[in-house]
């Protein structure tokens, strides 16, 4: 049984986050990392118009890389004389990569592989769950990272410039086992080594380590290690407690020496993470569940407890102090330091804390303030972003960009008490190094009471930006969509399916309404045969953004024809435009006050409708292509000439006609022209980076202030304090905005150049015979940047433009260079925000689109009149060309009926997006606003669309006109409830509550949802001998009650996705929703026998004495009057049956109209008859049954530790017999059907994150006669899979309305969704397609240069917690890495083709055809 696994939709949870300066020095951006994604964003004022030193901020996307790897740890780090930051990635069990941006390429390269996965570190663990944790020494000395809990390696780094010279690239490609270092990094990164730590810390073993850390303020690199090295756990804390212990080692990395320097053996067994304090403070905060500490060397350590929980005799028997008026939990907490002595903390449950160090003159901490800022979005992880902003990143809700801002907020100052030890210790901080003088210990004796006064701000929140996130999905159900227009209710035979899933947990919890496809919103339709073309045209009064099409010109084969669009659309019979001949093109020019109409031989300048201008054509040949930049008109000719045309003061004269041409060498005609108008400042020949001068001048004053602050320190004040200092006597104590104190030169933030004006420039860009992509300044038309060979589609474009050397037509390159498909089409468009995004795209004949994005690249070697810029192509995996089976020309000869009919459509404004309409036998939308990333989506339900117009009007408000393939002209708006600027057009609908179920009830067209609600409770089920009694826990006020889910159903239109008023049902408290369904199970009443039911299984959870018991409960949906004015309430639930079972109800089905349940550890069958369940068939089975799909009278069950196991009911003996299990252990996550026409398979997905297909094979020798399921296929995904579902593939392809391969007819696709929010299907195939795809799989795989340097194949290799005998099976190929090969250039395609032995037009039919089958939802 052979497959493909693709993802469709890529994952959206963020959980890891830093602020680096990943393109240059001059610029930080934020890189986020989610499960195998890795984005880099940057931060954009939101309104550049008016200079803001504190501004809105947006996140817009700069690149984004698929890695072959789940990323574990992410951190920065600069390298000597490097002008960037590199990157530090971890993987599992223990890899790291190193990797950097590269401006040749606009792409990552990788520095440096490291890799610790042999048999002795691993100390004999097939299976390890330790993360890999990657830390970077704060003066970028050294990296240190964890790995397998045990050990620590450590990554040095040189950082003396003069060695670099001497030593030069001499080392360049050392390889050696600690690690392979690439290129010229290799001479700035040291072998890696691994620290034996029962070396340098003799008195303990280590293990179970928590958390690394660098500590800051010390000469050599100085490594905190948090770990545990006896554990033990909350049952045991009665006799066992204070188990976690706290080493500090000094690392000398020259001379590869480690000493231990200070410890601290008691710390609670809780501890959970460690925060290095910044200088002039340092030292390190300790976060434990339950309480905080202090530590420091040389002083004693302070604690505080959070909770009653935390407090000296509950969990811990450190001296330790309740901090007053807090009540809360470290559990799950992320922190960051928004300043020295001050950090804000994002609870498990979203709120917000700031956390003030109160620190005394001596610059010790003596104390903590929690203030609560705000409540926000459930956290992963936590970064500053410069001054003034936060990024909390998170995978169970949106990710936020916060902007927060301090005030004052008056003083808090205490007596401080004789009875403290006052025991000090004289601290001389010079540029960050501390200087401990032990001799000089200074004791104060006496009973005088010492006042403090702290100074304490308050933290107020404002959100700026979010990341959408649709995950975790942890069920999906399919329903139809609520807004289908009456013209696409066809009888195909494929049905238009949208998905619901549920997303986020608690406060963050929503339901995410996915559709893959654009479903447009039919105003109007009509019949108007014979159009090629058409546009619509502004009036002479519009003006602004709000400004209404006036005129509609449709051009068809030898005729044009007019329509004034108001109220309503007529033919205009007298007006100037000719309407006897067929138009090219026409467009608004000179602000809108005029129109222009293209002709073969003539262009008419028209003025409300009334002609003022005709300007003869005469190139000697009819016009092929025009395009219109305000004021400009560029004209292409079908022989290849070119003509500029400029419109001023109301008339349009001729400025260029020999573009690019010198007296005496003829040039190669034009193949494809454009216009356009550069707002992005890209296409510049001036240096875009900041001046090295200025930011070593700003840093060299900078560092003098430092001293003068420093000067201000005498001894007495650090001796005996003042008590004016302020806290810690920071340099710069901001109060109101103003600065006190010496106040230090900030460096520019990198967003404040977007508030410098862009000069706006006009360029044509060209493409001759020859293969060069020109580009001219307009109106000079010089020559700025030429690229050879553009029919190749290298990944970048090169300026040619002092090295060209022509191809000779003796060449056997240019013999395969004229093979290629034409280019048709090229177009350079502005997009993103105010046009700052340059994209170029191109359509070849074929069908096929090319992209690449336009940046700037600087470099010696470039000279001073070359444009800094180079084109990247865009990955955007589309398979746009026609299927090869295809017989039916007819639509081929309209869409291709007139030459100069363009694919590209830009649209300004429509539903509120800019971007670009792709038109086609395959037509897709392509969105690109100011989050800047490309959002391709395809709008198939309609099939093939020839041409496509904006349209914007007081009937059709921001909509657009299109052509289909009946010759039918429809006016359309985009639905506004989604939102279209996602992977998937979505709509999310908050519930503030966590969801765990969703169900559409096919009769009644609405959903079924189960939620939860977590409240603290005070009360617990014990049992007494006899039977169970609820008791009430009285705790003091500081006790954290532990919250219990209180259950509940909810019906929900899909309309209007509101909750129907007067559906919610309670379930009683205690009282667990395990399963829910739609079955359809056997009724007397109804015509067909069966009636569709929502069926509940529950779990009434009272702890571990009590029995578990649980509840069956059938549910019917009824249509009722509705209540006046509401007619959502035509809906009420009815409860039919509902009753307690002798176990836990945990997984439901239903077969031949029966009811399947499992209750405890039977299986039984129920027959539903007059309003009760008599049960029929039961079967013990393994440990807890928490899935059971049905197909026919099989049954397939899915184990939570015992893997799966098919069933057979058969109804004439009313048996439930099993037929055959996989006899080896898996905790599967998620069971279904694979159905290939006449073969069924069983894939399983686990808690080790990978996916197998089993089979019956009963006359296989491994299968034991049928008894044991035997595994065929199986592949590693890297994300947990909850939710499986099937629908058939694609029987019809909308372009042409033929039928596909007829064998689809029974062929099912299974989908998955992930808790990343990813989603993704699995797709059978045949041997002969599965054996092409797997070669190109393996040539891929070792031809391609991976990020980071991983190997798809490991990455995809199952991955098992013991040593599995079995081997892999793998016969699932990788989709995403196949289908990469779409993006690839030419020359590419070809080698890689030759070298499986067929033809690149061969693959690509194959991934169109793959494509297609998928193309749901």
């Amino acid at each position: 049984m052979f497959s493909l696994l693709r993802t469709s939709h890529p994952p959206t949870g963020v959980e890891h986050s830093i602020y680096a300066s990943f393109f240059n020095a001059g610029e930080k951006n934020l890189i986020v990392a989610g499960s195998n994604l890795l984005k880099v964003y940057r931060l954009v004022p939101e309104n550049v118009q008016k200079r803001d030193p504190h501004p809105k901020l947006k996140l817009e996307c700069m690149g984004e890389w698929r890695l072959m790897g789940w990323i574990q740890s992410l951190a920065a780090v600069r390298l000597v004389g490097a002008s960037r930051d590199s990157i530090l990635l971890t993987f599992k069990d223990a890899k790291l990569s190193l990797i950097e941006y590269c401006p040749e390429t606009h792409d990552l390269i990788t520095l440096s592989l490291h890799h610790f996965e042999d048999i002795a570190a691993k100390e004999g663990f097939i299976q390890n769950e330790e993360i890999p944790l990657i830390r970077v020494d704060p003066e970028n000395r050294c990296a240190a990272m964890a790995v397998y809990g045990k050990k620590i390696i450590v990554l040095p780094f040189k950082r003396d410039i003069s060695t670099l010279a001497e030593e030069g690239i001499s080392s360049e490609g050392d390889i050696s086992l600690e690690g392979l270092r690439i290129g010229s990094a290799s001479s700035k990164i040291l072998p890696s080594y691994t620290i034996d730590l029962s070396q340098v810390i003799s008195s303990n073993s280590v293990d179970n380590i928590i958390d690394i850390q660098f500590l800051h303020g010390y000469n050599q690199p100085t490594l905190l290690i948090l770990y545990e090295p006896s554990p033990t756990y909350t049952g045991r804390v009665a006799v066992k407690r204070d188990t976690c212990r706290l080493d500090v080692i000094s690392i000398d990395v020259k001379e590869r020496l480690s000493a231990l320097i200070w410890s601290r053996e008691l710390l609670p067994f809780d501890c959970v993470k460690a925060i290095p304090v910044p200088v002039p403070i340092g030292g390190i905060l300790v976060f434990a569940v339950n309480s905080l500490f202090y530590v420091n060397q040389g002083i004693p350590i302070y604690g505080v407890s959070l909770n009653a929980m935390g407090d000296k005799g509950v969990t811990t028997d450190i001296l330790i102090r309740p901090l007053e008026g807090v009540k809360l939990s470290l559990d799950c907490a992320v922190a960051e330091f928004l300043s020295p002595d001050q950090l804000v903390i994002s609870l498990k449950g979203g709120e917000l804390y700031v956390l003030t160090l109160l620190v005394d003159a001596m610059r010790s901490v003596k104390g903590f303030h929690v203030d609560k800022a705000a409540a926000s979005v459930l956290t992963t992880c936590l970064s500053t972003l410069g001054n003034g902003y936060l990024f909390l990143g998170s995978r169970l809700g949106n990710s936020l960009l916060l902007k927060y801002t301090s005030r004052e907020a008056g003083q808090i100052g205490g007596s401080r008490k004789p009875q403290e030890p006052a025991q000090k210790r004289k601290r001389l901080d010079t540029h960050g190094d501390w200087l401990d003088a032990e001799s000089e210990e200074l004791e104060v004796y006496g009973s005088t009471v010492e006042t403090v006064h702290h100074k304490i701000s308050t933290f107020s929140f404002e959100v700026c930006d979010n990341l959408l996130n649709i995950g975790p999905c942890g069920y999906v159900s399919m329903g139809e969509p609520a807004f289908l227009s009456d013209e696409f209710s066809t009888n195909s035979p494929d049905p238009d399916i949208e998905l619901v899933s549920t997303a986020g947990h608690g406060k963050n919890g929503a339901l995410c309404v996915l559709q893959r496809t654009v479903r447009p919103q039919v105003v109007t339709a009509f019949e108007l045969p014979g159009c090629i073309d058409m546009w619509t045209l502004m009036g002479p009064d519009a003006k602004g953004s709000s400004a209404e099409h006036a005129f509609l010109l449709l051009s068809r084969k030898e005729s044009s024809m007019l329509l004034q669009t108001g109220q309503e659309i007529n033919e205009l019979d007298s007006s100037g435009f000719c309407t006897t001949e067929s138009t090219i093109f026409a467009s608004n020019i000179g602000g809108n006050s005029h129109i222009i109409q293209v002709l073969s031989k003539s262009i008419l300048v028209l003025k409300e409708s009334n002609l003022v201008q005709t300007v003869p054509v005469e190139f000697g040949s009819p016009l092929a292509d025009v395009t219109c930049i305000d004021p400009y008109v560029s004209v292409l000719t079908e022989d290849g000439q070119a003509g500029i045309y400029i419109f001023k003061d109301g008339k349009l004269t001729m400025t260029k006609t020999r573009i690019g041409e010198v007296p005496g060498r003829v040039k190669s005609p034009f193949v494809a022209i454009s216009l356009y108008k550069d707002r992005s400042g890209l296409l510049t020949t001036e240096s875009k980076n900041i001046s090295k001068k200025k930011s070593s001048s700003a840093s060299s004053s900078q560092n003098q202030k430092v001293k003068k602050a420093e000067d201000l320190d005498d001894e007495d004040e650090l001796l005996y304090g003042s008590s004016e200092a302020q806290i810690g006597m920071f340099i710069s104590e901001k109060e109101n905005g103003s600065s006190k104190e010496v106040e230090v030169e900030k460096e520019p933030e990198s967003w404040e150049r977007y508030f410098d004006p862009i000069k706006k420039t006009y360029w044509l860009v060209t493409l001759r015979q020859n293969g060069n992509l020109e580009l001219y300044s307009v109106p000079d038309f010089t020559l700025r940047f030429v690229s050879q060979n553009f029919q190749l589609l290298q990944d970048i474009l090169l300026d040619n433009m002092s090295t060209r050397v022509p191809v000779q037509s003796s060449d056997p390159s240019f013999k395969f260079i004229e093979s290629l498909p034409k280019v048709t089409e090229l177009r350079l468009f502005g997009l993103g925000s105010k046009g700052r995004r340059p994209i170029l795209m191109a359509r070849l004949a074929d069908h096929e689109v090319v992209m690449y994005e336009l940046y700037a690249y600087e470099a010696p070697n470039l000279s001073p009149d070359q444009l800094k810029v180079r084109f990247k192509k865009i990955r955007h995996g589309l398979v746009l060309r026609e299927r090869k089976s295809r017989n039916n020309r007819e639509d081929k000869q309209t869409l291709s009926a007139s030459t100069h009919t363009k694919t590209f459509r830009y649209f300004n404004d429509i539903a509120g997006y800019e971007g670009i309409f792709i038109s086609g036998p395959y037509p897709h939308w392509l969105f690109f606003t100011g989050r800047g990333e490309v959002r391709v989506h395809p709008m198939s339900i309609d099939g093939s669309i020839g041409i496509f117009a904006p349209f914007h009007n007081v009937n059709c408000p921001q909509g657009f006109l299109y052509y289909n393939r009946i010759s039918e002209l429809r006016i359309c708006v985009l639905p506004a409830h989604l939102v279209y600027d996602a992977p998937w057009p979505v709509r999310k609908v908050p519930l503030r509550c966590s969801p765990h179920q969703v169900v559409f009830h096919m009769e009644s067209k609405t959903f079924a949802v189960i939620t939860s609600v977590a409240e603290p409770s005070n009360k617990v089920w014990k049992f007494n001998g006899d039977d169970k009694e609820l008791n009430i826990e009285d705790r003091d006020d500081r006790f954290l009650y532990p919250n219990l889910d209180k259950f509940s159903l909810q019906l929900f239109s899909p309309i209007s996705w509101e909750a129907i008023p007067g559906t919610k049902l309670q379930l009683d408290d205690w009282e667990y929703v395990t399963c829910m369904k739609h079955l359809y199970l056997s009724s007397e009443g109804m015509h067909s026998g069966m009636r569709g039911f929502l069926v509940v299984g529950t779990n009434f959870n009272y702890g571990e004495d009590i029995t578990s018991r649980g509840n069956i409960k059938i549910y019917d949906v009824i249509e009722v009057v509705p209540e006046p004015g509401q007619p959502l309430t035509k809906h009420k639930i009815k409860t039919v049956y509902d009753k307690e079972q002798k176990g836990p109800v945990t997984a439901l089905a239903a077969v031949s109209g029966y009811l399947v349940t499992t209750v405890g550890q039977k299986i039984y069958i129920w027959q539903f008859k007059n309003g009760d369940l008599h049960g029929i068939a039961f079967i013990d089975t393994n440990i807890y049954i928490h899935q059971i799909h049905t197909l026919k009278n099989f049954l397939l069950i899915a184990d939570v530790y015992q893997s799966i196991s098919v069933l057979q009911y058969q109804p004439d003996y009313r048996t439930l017999s099993i037929i055959s299990s996989d006899s080896h252990p898996l905790e599967v996550y998620a069971a279904e059907f694979v159905i290939d026409n006449g073969q069924l398979g069983f894939v399983a997905t686990d808690a080790q994150r990978n996916l197998s297909i089993f089979v019956y094979s009963p006359e296989s020798k491994e299968s034991d006669g049928g008894e044991k399921l035997v595994r065929k296929a199986d592949i590693h995904i890297g994300q947990h899979i909850n939710c499986l579902w099937r629908v058939r593939a694609k029987l019809t392809d909308t372009t042409c309305n033929q039928r596909l391969l007829p064998e689809n007819e029974k062929k099912h696709i299974t989908w998955y969704a992930t808790l990343d929010g990813s989603l993704g299907h699995l797709l059978p195939l045949s041997e002969k397609v599965y054996r092409r795809l797997l070669t190109l799989n393996n040539v891929l795989t070792n031809s391609l240069e991976h990020t980071a340097g991983l190997n798809p194949r490991g990455y995809r290799t199952i991955r098992t917690i013991s040593r599995d005998l079995r081997n892999p099976s793998r016969s699932i190929i990788d989709g995403d890495l196949v289908f990469s090969f779409s993006d690839l250039s030419v020359t590419d395609k070809a080698e890689f083709s030759r070298k499986i032995g067929t033809s690149t037009a061969e693959i690509m039919d194959d991934l169109a055809e793959l494509d297609r089958n998928a193309a749901h939802f």
